[in-house]
Formats: structure tokens, C-alpha cells, sequence
């Protein structure tokens, strides 16, 4: 069985996803959610370790969130479309894929995210 979890911010006490994947191997992070369609069951794919994207064959425009081992955000990119690719974000070891639309507006560089496990 997958890994589900909530993601919440700590500092903002607002949930950034109710149902995240953990991508931990090479074949579900190589694949992560291209091919996936826009009402995929879940709302959000951790990526780790990562810290670069691409969006080749995607379906639907991303929000990206790059954390640092510790989960701070390192860098924040909104609303990215399909076959787009990021620069390499130093620092990074984990990336946070979610929906377009779904990160707060308030959410900044420096805040700290939550995983709690819920399946």
C-alpha cells in the first residue's frame, strides 16, 4: 500500500494537500504524475530526493514547492505548464508537486511543511 499524507504549513496553520504520494523510487520518481489525468485521485506527489522538474507530458499546470531536508521551502513556482522545465534549486532534496491553484498566497520562502502519514 502507498504512502498518503496531509500536508499542512506550520507558521500559516493551513493545509497545502490532504492526499500527497511519497515518490521515493527511481521508476515513481521518473514517472512521477506525467500521463496522469487532471482528476487524478490524489492532490499532490512528493518527489524525494529531487531538486529539479520537468513537466513532458503532463495534463495539467503545477504548483512546485522546493524543500530543503528539513522540509523549509527553498523556493516556490506557481501555476507551471505542461513541457516546462526548472532550474536546479540548490539546497533542494525534496519536491512538493501539487495541483495549479492550490498553495496559499501567503506561503513564502522560509516557511516549514508538515507531512503527517495518513494511510
Amino acid at each position: 500500500m502507498e504512502e498518503l499524507f496531509e500536508v499542512t504549513c506550520q507558521e500559516k496553520t493551513v493545509r497545502l494537500s490532504s492526499k500527497t504520494r511519497h515518490a521515493k523510487g527511481m521508476l515513481d520518481r521518473m514517472i512521477g504524475l506525467m500521463f496522469a489525468p487532471p482528476t487524478v485521485e490524489i492532490d499532490g506527489l512528493l518527489i524525494e530526493p529531487c531538486n529539479s522538474i520537468h513537466t513532458f507530458f503532463m495534463r495539467f499546470n503545477l504548483d512546485l514547492v522546493f524543500l530543503s531536508g528539513k522540509n523549509v521551502i527553498l523556493k516556490i513556482q506557481r501555476d507551471v505548464k505542461p513541457w516546462r522545465m526548472t532550474w536546479i534549486v540548490w539546497r533542494s532534496v525534496k519536491v512538493l508537486e501539487l495541483k495549479a491553484g492550490m498553495i496559499p498566497g501567503d506561503l513564502k520562502i522560509g516557511d516549514k511543511l508538515e507531512f503527517s502519514c495518513i494511510r
